[in-house]
């Protein structure tokens, strides 16, 4: 397998899980509080690819827009991303 279709894999299996975490909060946060997924664990799966999906579903279920950390953090996790993206295209196909 090359490093393309790892990173590809790793990308779509770090999203669910990020996006599925997400859900699991905004549902903790109303029914288990004392279950609640730490801000930390949400802020490193951002950080490590699940960023894109985490921001998308949390402005669409309406969880944490008003915490700047992820409404400021995430965009940015996103276009560090998307840079480090470019430059494995970069070093794959040069």
């Amino acid at each position: 397998m090359n490093i393309i279709k790892a990173a590809l894999i790793y990308y779509i299996i770090i999203s669910a899980v990020s996006a599925v975490i997400t859900v699991y909060d905004k549902i903790a946060a109303k029914k288990f509080p004392k279950k609640r997924v730490p801000e930390k664990t949400l802020m490193l799966l951002g950080f490590f690819g699940g960023a894109a999906a985490m921001y998308s579903v949390m402005l669409l279920i309406r969880h944490k827009t008003k915490h700047n950390k992820f409404m400021i953090g995430l965009p940015v996790f996103i276009v560090l991303q998307i840079i480090i993206v470019f430059l494995l295209f970069r070093v794959c196909y040069n």
